[in-house]
């Protein structure tokens, strides 16, 4: 079993920053590879941002790319999402999840996830 407990996120206005951590606890986080995703009002959970469990190689969904950084600390078992330059249709709760594929933006293969942190982004 694995634990992820997000926090980090807030209220800020477009433009901004926050970063997101993901605290993991139970089995050896360095043998997971962890995303992120996100869940706006009214619409289905979607990727953001994957890195491998070595911290080697990462992804991301194309609407982030070049505003978000996903990296990770495996002495300290937590995943971070930066987030700049933050647009109101940025606005959702975001989730971490832990994997044992090797690399993977499918939500279905994701087999731990955390409870969520909301991020608002006002305009």
């Amino acid at each position: 079993q694995v634990q992820l407990v997000e926090s980090g996120g807030g209220l800020v206005q477009a433009g901004g920053s926050l970063r997101l951590s993901c605290a993991a606890s139970g089995r050896t986080f360095s043998s997971y590879a962890m995303g992120w995703f996100r869940q706006a009002p009214g619409k289905e959970r979607e990727f953001v941002a994957f890195i491998s469990w070595s911290g080697s190689r990462t992804y991301y969904t194309g609407s982030v790319k070049g505003r978000f950084t996903i990296s990770r600390d495996n002495t300290k078992n937590t995943v971070y999402l930066q987030m700049n330059s933050l647009k109101p249709e940025d606005t959702a709760v975001y989730y971490c999840a832990a994997t044992t594929s090797r690399a993977t933006m499918t939500e279905l293969e994701y087999e731990y996830w955390g409870q969520g942190t909301q991020v608002t982004v006002s305009s």
